[in-house]
Order: structure tokens, then C-alpha cells, then sequence
């Protein structure tokens, strides 16, 4: 169900100007303009902000509200970032909220075990594997999860992060450096078969 934004190719076939359109459009408060640019950034941020709080309703919730606060500040938007890094910005603010109300938010999406013709041993180990990884992400500090999500997850570059969450680029890499290490401690012997 939650994929990396690179497989959602509707994100990135609308020529910049349309979007730009869209954005002037929605500014003067056309609510179908603004219903074009969520079609276009949903997936993206229902995304970012489960593999922020690992509970799929609260991700939906979450976006949700997301959305609703894109359109409470649009109107004071200024392209100094791209519109995706701002509404992404938005949406890691409101995954940190939920988080605080949250804590304990874990109900992690259950992943279909086996598909009719696979090897249902190997299946059951991908997804043990896979719930492994989910549980060691949300175990990172929210700041260092939300640069590694927003890397790992959605393709995002340095520079493109350090924008999105209004930090230097240097704590950006130091951030991402952190919570790769945290990855590799808490994963290790897992991911290579043991």
C-alpha cells in the first residue's frame, strides 16, 4: 500500500508551469486547482507520514490534516523551495505532532504473507524482515527518522531535505549518518540471514 514516492510517476509528469498554474490558482482560492495539486502530492505525503508514525489510519489522518493546513497557509506561500518541499514540510510538522500525541502509535500494516505460487517459508521470512525494518525505523529519534524517510523513502537530495525540514545540510548528513549507524546496530545479523 505505501510505496516509494519514485513509483508514483504522477508526481513527476505534470510540467512545472501547469503546477504553477495550479498553485496561483489555489491561492485565489480555487478549491479545484487545489483538489489537482492533493491528487498530485497525496500519495507522496499519506507516505512520509506513515513511515513517520507506522499506523496506516493515523498516516490518512494525518495527511489529511496535512492538506488542510496547506490550504490555511497557501495563500502566504513563496517559491523560495519547491511546492513539494513545503507541502512535505508541512506534513513531517504534522507526523511530529501526531507523534507527541501518539507515543505509542505501532500498529504497523500487516503485509500480505504469501502470494499463491510463492514459497511460503520465504515469504514468511521477507515479511518478518520487512516488520523488522519498520520496528527499527520507528524506533529513531523523529528528527533522524524524518531525514532518513525523507531520503530513503522519497528520493529526496540534501539539499532538497536540509529545505523541507529548515535545517543546515550539515545536520542533515550528520542526521542521516546517525540513523543509518542506528539501522545497522539494530538490524545487524538480521538483514544478512541470521
Amino acid at each position: 500500500m505505501y510505496r516509494k514516492a519514485s513509483d508514483n510517476m504522477t508526481a513527476t509528469t505534470i510540467p512545472a508551469g501547469i503546477e504553477c498554474e495550479w498553485i496561483a490558482r489555489a491561492q485565489q482560492g480555487d478549491r479545484q486547482a487545489f483538489a489537482e495539486l492533493v491528487q498530485r502530492y497525496r500519495a507522496g505525503v499519506v507516505n512520509v507520514v506513515y513511515r513517520m508514525c507506522g499506523d496506516a489510519d493515523l498516516a490518512e489522518d494525518a495527511a489529511q490534516e496535512a492538506f488542510i493546513r496547506v490550504w490555511q497557509h497557501l495563500p502566504r506561500y513563496q517559491p523560495r523551495s519547491s511546492f513539494r518541499n513545503w507541502v512535505y514540510r508541512i506534513a513531517t510538522n504534522v507526523a511530529l505532532d501526531v507523534l507527541r500525541r501518539e507515543r505509542d502509535a505501532t500498529d504497523i500494516e500487516i503485509v500480505p504473507l504469501v502470494a499463491a505460487q510463492s514459497n511460503p517459508e520465504a515469504a514468511v521470512e521477507r515479511s518478518e524482515r520487512a516488520d523488522r525494518v519498520r520496528q527499527a525505523v520507528l524506533a529513531l529519534a523523529p528528527a533522524s527518522r524524518a531525514v532518513l524517510i525523507l531520503r530513503e523513502y522519497e528520493a529526496l537530495s540534501y539539499k532538497e531535505i536540509a529545505e523541507t525540514l529548515d535545517i543546515p545540510m550539515g545536520t542533515v548528513m550528520s542526521r542521516l549518518n546517525y540513523a543509518r549507524t542506528q539501522l545497522r546496530e539494530t538490524l545487524k545479523g538480521c538483514l544478512e540471514g541470521g
